[in-house]
């Protein structure tokens, strides 16, 4: 079971992996972007950081909640709506009072952040973006065959399959943003986004057993 303490500590070890990429994800930006990737998420990252050190007494869906509220308001592209987005969507499916989390719950936390992800965009696996990273974890999320206290297998499965997703997104050619204009020549990089999404997922994973 992942409590509100053990999920503050996986939010802490996302934020920690996004800072320590951030000139990765830049150098992967500015082949065929703006280049400030990296920083948009550096100040993700430590908004994430501040709000995981500060949780006060509200439950895990509110929490989960105010940081996607307060992520959505960071400046630097859309990073900060797709990344506020996801991280809300992580609590639309609990309960209010739900602060322990069970593998089912690990799953609804999944399925309602793609929901809330796929009403703000219709990219799919293919088109080089987070979502490459994102809906292989999600589909792997709820396909785990996880005993019912085992959270931390859900978040594993997730954190391989977005790991995954995100290489093969090196394998596409863009179809959003500013990349679309370079067409095939985007073959050969990984998507900026997926990277940083394969990153925030491992650290998540990585967290609940630190």
């Amino acid at each position: 079971m992942i409590d509100r303490e053990t999920l503050g500590r996986m939010l802490e070890t996302s934020a920690r992996l996004l800072r320590e990429n951030a000139d990765v994800l830049s150098d992967i930006d500015a082949r065929f972007g703006d280049g400030d990737h990296g920083i948009t998420i550096t100040k993700i990252a430590k908004l994430v950081q501040e709000r995981a050190a500060t949780w006060g007494d509200v439950s895990i869906k509110d929490f989960l909640d105010e940081v996607g509220m307060g992520v959505m308001a960071v400046r630097g592209g859309s990073a900060g709506p797709l990344y506020g987005t996801m991280i809300g969507g992580l609590g639309v499916q609990l309960g209010e009072d739900e602060n322990e989390l069970s593998a089912d719950a690990a799953k609804r936390m999944f399925a309602g952040c793609l929901s809330e992800m796929r009403d703000i965009t219709t990219a799919q696996v293919g088109d080089k973006t987070m979502m490459d990273a994102l809906i292989p974890a999600v589909e792997a999320a709820l396909a785990c065959d996880a005993a019912a206290d085992d959270a931390a297998a859900v978040f594993a499965a997730a954190a391989a399959a977005a790991d995954v997703g995100a290489a093969a997104s090196e394998g596409f050619a863009s179809k959003f943003g500013r990349a679309r204009s370079y067409g095939d020549q985007t073959i050969g990089t990984p998507d900026a986004g997926a990277v940083s999404t394969a990153l925030f997922l491992r650290g998540l994973a990585q967290g609940i057993a630190c």
